[in-house]
């Protein structure tokens, strides 16, 4: 993304009314996030950031049925995994709501939790890592934002089956170490 120098930014706030209304038309009806970012941030502000995150929980299901190219499971589920942070990622640029955001990384992990933890500690360690990568950044945003949504997340966290969540996290972490001791060999 292109950095606006001082000498841009004045030559913007000088622009006509007219003029930046025409550019806006033009990049809302060329750019599917401008469109929603305007919709969100101006137009809709009440329903707005709801409505995008009931679309990206829908995109979110047509990945999940999609069909996935990898000689294992783990190396499907890895690339469907990478299609879907990179789904939320398109969210998280329009709406900075952490709580959605959130909710979507918890309706994504509810896929690798559902399987059977045999799916973990394999030679395909994609799988793994992208289950690792999605945990830390839901446990990131749990700890840093403190509201009641984000206590209400929480409970919803425990909720899952803790014991497969903890079965995950030591598979995982037992795979670094050897990782590492093969590294260092």
């Amino acid at each position: 993304m292109p950095r606006l120098n001082s000498e841009i930014k004045e030559q913007i706030k000088k622009l006509d009314y007219y003029d930046l209304k025409d550019i806006v038309l033009k990049l809302a009806s060329k750019e599917k996030i401008v469109y929603d970012f305007v919709i969100n941030n101006y137009l809709d502000k009440e329903s707005g950031e709801k409505e995008l995150f009931e679309i990206t929980k829908s995109d979110l299901e047509i990945i999940f049925r999609k069909r996935y190219k990898g000689f294992s499971e783990q190396l499907q589920l890895a690339n469907m995994l990478r299609a879907c942070i990179k789904r939320i990622n398109e969210f998280t640029k329009i709406s900075k709501n952490k709580v959605l955001e959130a909710d979507l990384l918890l309706h994504i992990l509810e896929i690798p939790f559902s399987l059977t933890t045999n799916m973990f500690g394999t030679c395909f360690t994609q799988y793994d890592t992208k289950v690792a990568m999605i945990l830390n950044r839901l446990i990131n945003i749990v700890t840093k934002k403190n509201s009641m949504k984000i206590i209400k997340l929480n409970m919803r966290i425990k909720s899952m089956t803790i014991c497969k969540f903890c079965i995950v996290l030591r598979v995982i972490l037992i795979q670094s170490i050897i990782y590492q001791k093969q590294f260092n060999e």
